[in-house]
């Protein structure tokens, strides 16, 4: 390490006496060339808490890390940033690791911050979990938006590499289950740089130009590292905008991605994943020759019930037999005429007997009648008021004589009155004499 003494400081303004005089900017560049120099500050990590943090749209990041006693500015330039896999945020404890020297403008020092990484877990864990909570969060998990994987599809797409284990396994057990289906493979890299924009650009185009029903993705087992570029945001998103329903089969079982989350379904393994995709088609023939023999079976008894049923509604229909029931009917209505003929007969002979009765009752209380057996009815001749007393009459009155076959007109002559049974015993007693 140079001494100060034997570091240039660039040109003094000139004095008369004492120590030289430097300028602020003289001052900063002198420790900022000390600091550089300085084989310790070349290359330091520092461990601490992030607070202030921002990430400026050119793609800078400035902060500042500290711990209990103190801080230090740091920033980190976009040439660095993309290397990250995780989002620094305040109140992280991190290690950054990079060069020390003095902002001239500010006349602070600060740690140009090369490589970064989470205290106490993984960046990539870490970077796993931030974009895990960040996409849930937004929805893409969500149950409700996962779409259901067609039964019988017609044509499957596969994006993986077309070299690897995985793509021998899926064609394999997909041609066993279902030898009908077709395979569409859209090769992708699975793993290295350009891996996650390699996948995503497989399922875009199957789902765009490839006419498939369902898609999978995947490749087999592997390290995280590995297994990375199924973490990445562009293929969850894509996986999740997907108009084609998608199987995720990334890796062994036991390992999760972010993938598999934004999936409508998710297999523990390429192999699972082409189960999944497809039933058995010998199963699914066997089924149906068990269900043709149970449909058979059932539309006999079916039918053999309903040939008793039959038999039973003709038994009651005979019992109700129209053509029967209308002869039956007829013959009822025959005797019922007859009755009621006969009915009438007898009314009217009863009726007539009655009138005949009743026409002798009528005539023997007749006038006519009583005329009939020597009586008369003496009326004036005048008025024609009946008289049916002496004293009525008077000596040469007019009087009329009705007799059962005429009248006679007759004068009275005498008026000789008594009731008629004096009459009776004494003849002539009062009795009307009449011409």
């Amino acid at each position: 390490m140079k001494s100060m003494s034997q570091m240039s400081f660039g040109k003094m303004e000139p004095v008369t006496s004492g120590p030289p005089v430097y300028s602020v900017t003289d001052i900063t560049r002198l420790l900022k060339r000390y600091l550089e120099d300085e084989p310790l500050f070349q290359y330091v990590t520092v461990c601490g808490e992030i607070s202030n943090f921002k990430h400026h749209s050119s793609g800078h990041m400035y902060f500042v890390l500290k711990d209990a006693s103190s801080s230090i500015k740091c920033v980190m330039f976009r040439s660095f940033t993309s290397r990250l896999r995780f989002s620094p945020q305040d109140g992280l404890e991190v290690y950054a690791t990079g060069s020390i020297g003095i902002y001239e403008a500010g006349g602070v020092y600060q740690l140009y911050v090369q490589f970064m990484e989470p205290r106490g877990v993984g960046d990539l864990h870490l970077a796993f979990e931030q974009l895990k909570e960040k996409l849930k969060a937004e929805g893409l998990f969500d149950e409700a938006r996962k779409r259901p994987i067609p039964f019988l599809p017609r044509r499957i797409g596969v994006v993986t590499s077309p070299t690897g284990a995985a793509i021998r396994d899926i064609i394999s057990i997909l041609h066993r289950r279902m030898p009908s289906v077709e395979i569409l493979v859209a090769p992708a890299l699975v793993q290295g740089k350009g891996a996650a924009a390699s996948i995503a650009a497989g399922l875009e185009a199957l789902a765009r130009w490839g006419d498939v029903d369902v898609i999978i993705v995947g490749r087999g087992g592997g390290s995280i590292e590995d297994l990375w570029p199924f973490n990445e945001e562009i293929v969850a998103r894509t996986v999740a905008a997907s108009p084609v329903p998608v199987i995720s089969a990334v890796g062994h079982e036991t390992d999760f991605t972010i993938c598999d989350f934004a999936a409508d379904l998710r297999a523990p393994t390429p192999s699972g994943a082409a189960e999944l995709a497809v039933p058995v088609a010998a199963e699914l023939l066997a089924g149906l020759r068990d269900l043709e023999v149970r449909l058979r079976q059932t539309w006999l008894q079916y039918t053999s019930r309903k040939r008793e049923q039959l038999g039973h509604l003709e038994r009651i229909l005979k019992g109700y037999n129209p053509v029967d029931t209308v002869r039956q009917r007829r013959q009822r209505l025959d005797e019922l005429v007859l009755r009621m003929q006969q009915a009438v007969e007898r009314k009217i002979t009863r009726e007539r007997r009655e009138l005949q009765l009743a026409a002798q009752r009528l005539d023997s209380l007749s006038p006519l009648s009583v005329l009939g057996r020597g009586y008369a009815i003496a009326r004036d001749g005048k008025t024609g008021r009946p008289i049916v007393s002496a004293t009525q009459g008077e000596i040469g009155q007019e009087v009329e004589v009705l007799l059962q076959d005429g009248s006679l007109i007759t004068k009275v002559e005498e008026v000789h009155p008594g009731s008629a049974e004096q009459r009776e015993r004494e003849p002539g007693v009062g009795e009307v004499g009449v011409d």
